[in-house]
């Protein structure tokens, strides 16, 4: 593939920006659900793990995210290849995966620098992934 190949469809690229803005927001309100299951009195006993709150909602959140890739596989397989500013060729497995690996970095250096308030960090970390499944 050459270097200098873009997109000659935006129909397509409209379709799957429409596409991952559903999976987002899915995603995220399965998070939020989760998220006041567990403030609830019928929350799971999670003391065993030693794991917080937050934890589990972020796990079952990837868990999500990996259902809905896979969901959108099934239904337009070939991942959706593409050669975006990082000059070589992504799936959106790739970008799934730089989102977030990004992520991850964003909320560490929220907890360095800013503290432990890491809803703003969740806020960066959308608008992140939302550009990288634009542009990479």
């Amino acid at each position: 593939m050459s270097s200098t190949q873009h997109n000659d469809h935006p129909a397509q690229a409209s379709g799957a920006l429409r596409i991952l803005g559903w999976f987002a927001f899915i995603a995220l309100l399965i998070a939020a659900a989760v998220y006041l299951w567990f403030q609830s009195d019928s929350a799971p006993n999670l003391a065993w793990m030693a794991w917080t709150k937050p934890t589990a909602i972020f796990f079952i959140t990837i868990v999500c995210l990996l259902l809905a890739m896979s969901i959108w596989e099934a239904f337009s397989p070939g991942g959706g290849p593409r050669v975006g500013i990082l000059r070589f060729e992504t799936t959106r497995g790739d970008r799934l995966f730089l989102s977030l690996l990004g992520s991850g970095f964003i909320h560490l250096a929220w907890l360095g620098f800013v503290g432990p308030d890491l809803w703003k960090a969740l806020g960066v970390s959308v608008v992140y992934a939302l550009l990288v499944f634009t542009l990479v």
